[in-house]
């Protein structure tokens, strides 16, 4: 019987006015306790996760203590814990979005030993709050209420352990009830966990920085910063237009002096601003940090400042540069935070040298951030010394105005500075990607392959599917030792002579059932890591690499999508989607297909299906084979003509890819090639994923996940525009198909690398893919720029993308609505398909940056191990890509690698021209024209670097302790680079079609694809996490496009 209460808030509204609303609030007699020793199960409904049968204790943390140590009961050790709702309800309107989330996540985590008791709705642990009581107080009570109910409902089993920061609530409620105690968190992990050393130290470090907040707000003398604005006066200046809202980007260039702030929401829509509005300085920043929402307040005109148009290195970010600013762009000041986005930040603490002069007091200690946007954080700590050749993590508390930096704790330490497993931590921890292994109970979900009890198709889907093992050859294309198998292709021809192609992608969702344990923790993980060595999957190895991959010679699930081609255009006649069962005939790799393409029939040789058959057969298979290939690429061909003549653009690219030996030291660093086999596998893909975009939209036009590229700010192509001007080729850029056609016009005969920089530059204008719900905008606003597709989305990667998941179910819901058959799909809502694009997008420029930077390091490996002034392979030909006032940038084909090369040094010199045109420094100075930079000496010698320019560099690595290393260009002379003959005879003409590859996986989110590495060993630590062995499906996808705005490069796959 259902209990009616009334329950009174109080809300604040835009203008600062208080209103008082009732509501109504229900009490149950009985509410999931999620125990094992519950009485009356099936009054309680214990149908979700139980805590552990083998604790001696349940724990339960006040509000106080989730608020405070949230991190603390994070240790997988602590168990049995229940989190009331009115702890959990605490932190949500105190602490704010990201910590609330985090709780969530852990009482979600299949792994955690921890539940959430609804205490407020349960008849016997409601208490209303009494006039006048202390919110904290009551909430105390409630929590203390629901503790003796929890020991009486186990019938005094099982003892109860409430933990608190209130001495009063200690003294109250300490000796009140028999078999619960009250005690404060230091008490418990003293007498429960003597022996979790980490878990002590995190909890003196909370203590002492707690403490000191305390103590500086008390001694605070003058203000550093001037006060945030009350967040009812933010938003009724956001609204009236006297703030605009945006998120602040910090350059990592000049930390110190240069942030930008992109207007976001209703301040994009209905301002005048054509551009970012710069933040000057840190106290115009005021106290906000890199990705923080702010609202800013707009300095009058004449207080405009401009970015400074001179190269700088990171060490010296904080001097103010001599070098005059370019035109004044619209400047600001932060007035207040809106939503602060804190996270884990690795530091590393001062050399010993550097504490003695921090001052006075040693147990604070300033500690510099690996991220160069952060600025430095104040810890208290006494392991200074200790720790200063580790990574550590660390996290914010506050910034208080009184103070010039933010104040922190310390969390953990990750490992030594430049060891490679420290190194990797950090990317992970920068990123918020967590690796941690698939739980027991999401495993316990997996089906069973083993030689004993071997996988089968079941007899119920035999009947519900389509059958394709007979009748279809199916097979894939893939690198070489994948086992990550999620597409495979079909073609032949039907009756009435026309063409069927098929293209069949892993049935994933028939094994993750919707709200699952594995369900949740591949949504969580959006996506499966790639780094340069090693990747971390989204779903576990029993699905990634054996029952959902479609290997050669076994019966697989899969969902397909089937078109009817006519004979001779190709034009579309008809469309069929479903689940089908088929049995792919060939595992085929790139290099195997390419061969057979071009007609090269000795290579079946290295194809193991052909190996046991007998003359006859095997020629009458390898004709049937060839035709297939020949004809999708025909049909490819005929595809992404037709997407040409609507503005589909050709950015294509070879990805320089990391080459290991077996101890993981660096060999080499290699440039791939593109086969034209990449381009047909990926035209197909894209084919699949457009229709299935339109097919989803059609059926549910509200809450369909979709893939947008917008058409990228005019403003963005200024440089692409000059650069091209300077090689007397003229950009349109008004659409995509005008600035296709001018790309392709964009030809030097005499250096074909010119059209490429030109490609990489336009791809630096464009702007992110992004997954959208389609109920959050407008039609007109789907379109994939890139693609030149009105619809698209991600349909045929399924096992390393949960976007991919989602689009299943929702196609397989449309096929049931056409059926009318009751749609059984579990599908989001439009304003859950919106929280849930945010954290794919978000978790997908996690990849990428992970990525790009473990590439990065892997570069400074290799170049760190080799003498630059005697090693062959430190010295390379360059091409000059943009000029500075005081440099040049230089992008390097041979390493795919790009960076600043400055014709100014430190002490004032200016690069001079010597013998044999080699480059040395002089007394002079620099002129900068728009395209051409001349460095004048003293003496009156001269020597001018012009755009496109090929020179050669040195390449070195800039060395940091408290950074990622960086790779250091220097020009050593004005004329190209003479590659060896023996280096020459190795490098394929190809190799000019290398790319900036790590410029693409910043502007185009579409590069976060696989770079696994033939060779590389991947330690037994790391097993666990890596749950697929080999390469990966995706290693040699970036071949194709590596600029991709095809989209090709996160899913050939679009």
């Amino acid at each position: 019987m259902l209990q009616k209460r009334e329950k009174v808030l109080l809300l604040r509204t835009f203008h600062g006015r208080t209103l008082r609303i009732v509501r109504e609030h229900y009490l149950r007699p009985s509410v999931p306790c999620s125990s094992p020793l519950c009485a009356q199960p099936a009054a309680c409904r214990n149908d979700g996760k139980l805590l552990s049968s083998d604790v001696t204790h349940y724990m339960i943390p006040d509000w106080k203590v989730v608020q405070d140590y949230l991190e603390v009961l994070e240790f997988p050790e602590l168990k049995g814990i229940i989190f009331m709702q009115t702890a959990c309800q605490a932190v949500q309107h105190q602490r704010g979005r990201r910590q609330y989330n985090r709780l969530r996540n852990l009482l979600k985590d299949a792994r955690r030993d921890c539940v959430l008791f609804a205490n407020e709705f349960q008849q016997h642990c409601y208490l209303p709050r009494e006039r006048g009581e202390p919110t904290e107080k009551w909430q105390s009570r409630s929590i203390y209420r629901a503790a003796v109910w929890y020991h009486q409902h186990c019938q005094g089993r099982m003892p109860i352990v409430m933990v608190t920061e209130g001495e009063e609530t200690i003294q109250q409620y300490g000796s009140e009830t028999e078999g619960v105690f009250v005690i404060s968190f230091k008490s418990y992990l003293d007498n429960f966990w003597p022996d979790l050393k980490a878990a002590h130290e995190l909890c003196d470090s909370i203590v002492q920085t707690r403490r000191e907040r305390e103590s500086e707000s008390q001694e605070s003398h003058g203000k550093e910063y001037p006060e945030h604005l009350a967040l009812e006066v933010l938003e009724a200046g956001i609204k009236s237009g006297r703030y605009v809202q945006g998120v602040l980007n910090v350059n990592k260039h000049r930390a110190q002096m240069e942030a930008f702030v992109r207007l976001q929401g209703a301040s994009s829509k209905d301002s005048d601003l054509a551009s970012d509005i710069l933040i000057h300085g840190m106290k115009a920043r005021n106290r906000s940090i890199h990705g923080d929402v702010v609202a800013v307040e707009l300095l009058p005109k004449d207080e405009w400042k401009g970015r400074t148009a001179a190269l700088c290195e990171n060490d010296n970010e904080d001097k103010t540069s001599g070098e005059s600013p370019s035109e004044p762009m619209p400047t600001g000041r932060v007035v207040g935070i809106l939503q602060k986005n804190w996270r884990d930040y690795v530091v590393t603490f001062p050399s010993k040298e550097e504490v003695q002069s921090q001052g006075k007091n040693a147990q604070k200690i300033l500690v510099t951030p690996w991220d160069y946007k952060i600025p430095k954080i104040r810890i208290s700590t006494q392991q200074a010394e200790a720790l200063q050749d580790f990574r550590v993590v660390v996290r914010i508390d506050s910034w208080e105005p009184t103070s010039v930096y933010p104040n922190g704790h310390f969390v953990r330490v990750l490992g030594r500075i430049r060891d490679l497993e420290g190194e990797i931590a950090t990317i992970l921890v920068e990123n918020s990607i967590s690796v941690v292994p698939f739980s027991e109970a999401q495993m316990g979900e997996m089906p069973v392959n083993s030689p004993e009890t071997p996988w089968k198709v079941s007899p119920e889907e035999e009947l519900k599917r389509r059958d394709l093992r007979e009748t279809h050859l199916v097979f894939s294309i893939d690198p070489k030792g994948c086992e990550d198998v999620d597409d495979t292709l079909s073609v032949r021809t039907l009756p009435n002579g026309n063409l069927e192609l098929g293209v069949h992608i892993a049935d994933v969702t028939h094994f993750v059932a919707p709200n699952s344990y594995i369900d949740i923790e591949a949504r969580t993980r959006a996506t499966t890591y790639y780094l340069a060595d090693r990747r971390y999957d989204m779903l576990p190895s029993v699905l990634s690499a054996d029952v959902c991959s479609l290997l050669g010679g076994v019966d697989r699930y899969a969902v397909s999508v089937m078109w009817e081609l006519d004979k001779t255009s190709y034009e579309i006649k008809n469309i069929w989607y479903g689940r089908t069962i088929i049995r792919s005939a060939y595992k085929l790799f790139y290099e195997a297909a390419q061969e057979l393409l071009d007609g090269n029939v000795r290579v079946i040789e290295d194809i193991p299906e052909f190996k046991a058959l007998d003359e006859k057969c095997r020629q009458a298979k390898l004709e049937e084979l060839m035709w297939a290939i020949g004809k999708l690429t025909d049909i490819a061909r005929h595809v992404r003509a037709k997407r040409d003549r609507c503005g589909a653009l050709e950015l294509e690219g070879v990805e320089v890819r990391v080459q290991l030996d077996e101890k993981k030291n660096i060999h080499d660093l290699i440039p791939k090639q593109p086969l034209e086999v990449h381009e047909t596998v990926a035209e197909c893909m894209v084919l699949a994923n457009h229709w299935v975009a339109k097919k989803i939209w059609e059926s549910f036009p509200h809450q369909a996940l979709l893939r947008q590229h917008p058409p990228p700010h005019q403003e963005f192509f200024s440089e692409l525009r000059e650069c091209a001007k300077a090689k007397g080729f003229s950009m349109d850029t008004r659409s995509n198909k005008t600035l296709a056609d001018s790309l392709d016009k964009a030809n030097d005969p005499s250096d074909p690398i010119v059209n490429r920089l030109l490609r990489a530059m336009a791809t630096q204008a464009m702007s992110n893919a992004q997954y959208f719900s389609t109920g959050s905008c407008a039609e007109e606003e789907f379109l994939h720029y890139g693609l030149a597709l009105d619809k698209y989305t991600h349909f045929t990667s399924p096992i390393r993308r949960y976007s991919d998941i989602i689009v299943h179910r929702l196609l397989m819901a449309a096929i049931s609505k056409d059926k009318k058959l009751n749609v059984k799909e579990h599908l989001p809502s439009n304003k859950d398909l919106e929280e849930l694009c945010r954290h794919i997008n978000n978790r997908n420029r996690a990849a990428q940056h992970s990525q790009k930077q473990s590439t990065e390091l892997f570069q400074c490996m290799y170049f760190r191990d080799g003498d630059p002034n005697a090693e062959e392979r430190c010295t390379s030909d360059g091409v000059i890509y943009s000029i500075r006032t005081n440099g040049v940038l230089v992008f390097v084909p041979r390493f795919g690698i790009k960076g600043a090369a400055y014709l100014r040094n430190k002490d004032g010199l200016v690069i001079a021209c010597g013998a044999d045109s080699h480059l040395e420094w002089k007394p002079g100075s620099l002129q900068r024209s728009q395209n051409k930079i001349t460095s004048t000496t003293t003496a009156g010698g001269s020597v001018t670097f012009h755009l496109f320019d090929h020179v050669t560099v040195r390449v070195s690595v800039q060395a940091s302790r408290c950074h990622a290393d960086t790779i250091r260009l220097e020009l050593i002379s004005n004329k190209p680079y003479m590659i060896p003959n023996t280096e020459r005879s190795q490098q394929s003409p190809l190799l000019l079609k290398s790319e900036m590859v790590k410029e693409v996986t910043r502007s185009v989110e579409e590069a976060q694809l696989a770079q696994e590495v033939e060779g590389s060993t991947v330690q037994e630590e790391y097993r666990e996490y890596c749950q697929t062995k080999g390469r990966s499906l995706y290693a040699l996808l970036e071949e194709i496009r590596d600029l991709a705005l095809l989209d090709v490069s996160n899913d050939h796959r679009m």
